[in-house]
């Protein structure tokens, strides 16, 4: 597996959400949660319909207490995923949105 240095550097040149969403993900992993956020948010401006980022952002944002920032990555990722026919990734963002206390 690349490291994140690796990652970064193939994002960058290459400008594509998936790999920007893998380095996302290898924030995550390192326990870089505000990193995280803001690459998957980046993700969000390069493809608004790349709806996997929206509900691990989310899942990144509650996971650090901030749950109305949650909500509305949520919310976005639903209506994305709603205009995309992806009715699973709907449902999936829908119930974690459920769950939010």
């Amino acid at each position: 597996m690349p490291s994140l240095e690796q990652l970064l550097a193939l994002a960058g040149k290459s400008g594509k959400p998936l790999l920007w969403y893998g380095v996302a993900m290898e924030y995550r992993s390192l326990g870089r949660p505000d990193e995280a956020v803001a690459t998957f948010r980046k993700v969000h401006e390069l493809d608004p319909r790349y709806v996997a980022a929206y509900f691990m952002c989310a899942q990144v944002l509650a996971e650090r207490g901030d749950t109305e920032q949650a909500r509305a990555e949520l919310k976005a990722g639903m209506a994305q995923a709603r205009e995309a026919g992806d009715g699973h990734a709907e449902a999936e963002m829908r119930e974690l949105l459920e769950a939010l206390v």
